[in-house]
């Protein structure tokens, strides 16, 4: 007998895994591959966070299971930098550390969202938001921005879709890398709490911002937003596996729950390094610096390739392009590109499957060396 497969597992691919795929595929054969397509620093762990990993691994013994939540002293230092950077005190226990912020939005939405609520998220916006409400049955409600609002959504866009359930934003965000000002931020936050709409924000991607930090949703507490974060992008450490998320008070337990039947808990040696990859920030800055400049050789060769429409890259490590001058299918260029020119990007379908087939997202959070080698090459292409 065949058993069908679950109704919830109809989702379509993450494009992005598919343009890796493809790139380490050409690898493999010889070819040479720029990589412009994750998100993904090129760098590893900082060395204080490596040197807190080795020791752990000398003590073997230390690597059990933790709290579902996590280590206490891990969640201590977690608020103490929330502090730090926004200037909002948190209590440990409304924190949890996760099994990367992919496992914060699952854990969030299921305690959150019940099938058949109605979920905003932005296109262009980050696709897994969309597959993992639409695998728990949720309804996903699609809110087009674009160049108007800054790639960000505001309360006028959102009276437009009708009653809502929830609000997913990032800022800054993927793809675009526009961050929301403290006015705009502010203007949502009253607009969930004014219509009972849950506010999630994704802030994985603060601390690289390039000219004002991005504001953070919990100075807006009263709302009571779910915060997401990780280690994966400011920190550098993305195969570590870890996120973290700050949690109202009335879902701290329903989430605790979860967790505990779900993950058990995060990895313990993950853990353990990210407590002490806080004292790496000298080191985590130089990257920032290194892709502010990477972002201003990139953001010249794509104008220079006739990209005259390029979300403000206020943040994170990516260029958002209007590429339908040379195409109305991204995906067949972005094809083409990795086999003539061997630059892996990712096409716009993956972040807006209707106005995404004439753009481009480059990720420029490698080396500043491979910046500079893909506008060489994206130059020689026709206009």
């Amino acid at each position: 007998m065949t058993r069908r497969v679950a109704d919830r597992a109809d989702i379509s691919p993450f494009h992005v895994m598919e343009v890796i795929r493809a790139a380490r595929e050409r690898a493999e054969a010889g070819g040479d591959v720029l990589h412009l397509e994750v998100g993904q620093p090129s760098t590893g762990a900082p060395a204080s966070a490596i040197a807190a990993a080795r020791a752990a691994l000398d003590r073997a013994e230390s690597l059990t299971y933790t709290d579902a939540f996590g280590l206490a002293g891990l969640r201590e230092r977690i608020a103490r930098h929330h502090l730090d950077r926004s200037g909002v005190e948190i209590e440990p226990n409304r924190i949890a550390v996760t099994h990367g912020a992919s496992m914060a939005c699952v854990l969030a939405f299921l305690a959150t969202f019940d099938v058949g609520d109605r979920v905003a998220v932005c296109e262009p916006g980050y696709p897994c938001y969309r597959q993992m409400l639409l695998a728990l049955g949720c309804e996903v409600v699609a809110v087009p921005i674009g160049a108007s609002t800054r790639f960000q959504p505001t309360p006028e866009l959102l009276e437009k879709v009708g009653p809502l359930d929830g609000l997913i934003v990032a800022s800054p965000s993927n793809p675009t890398g526009s961050q929301l000002t403290v006015d705009e931020l502010a203007a949502l936050a009253a607009w969930c709490g004014e219509h009972d709409v849950r506010l999630i924000a994704d802030e994985i991607y603060h601390g690289i911002s390039y000219r004002e930090p991005a504001p953070s949703a919990l100075t807006h507490d009263d709302v009571r937003p779910i915060v997401i974060n990780s280690f994966s992008k400011y920190f550098s450490m993305t195969g570590w596996r870890l996120g973290w998320m700050v949690l109202p008070h009335e879902l701290v337990r329903p989430v605790e729950l979860l967790a505990q039947n779900l993950v058990i808990s995060a990895s313990t040696l993950s853990q353990l390094a990210a407590v002490a990859a806080f004292d790496g920030s000298d080191e985590l800055d130089g990257h920032v610096r290194r892709y502010d400049a990477n972002r201003e050789v990139l953001l010249a060769g794509l104008v220079d390739l006739g990209c005259s429409t390029i979300a403000p890259p206020d943040g994170a490590f990516y260029l958002y392009a209007d590429v339908s001058h040379l195409t109305d299918d991204s995906q067949r260029l972005c094809a083409q590109w990795l086999d003539r020119l061997g630059i892996a990007a990712t096409p716009g379908i993956d972040f807006d499957p209707v106005r995404g087939h004439h753009t481009v997202r480059f990720s420029y959070a490698g080396d500043t060396a491979t910046i500079t080698d893909a506008v060489r090459r994206l130059s020689t292409w026709p206009r």
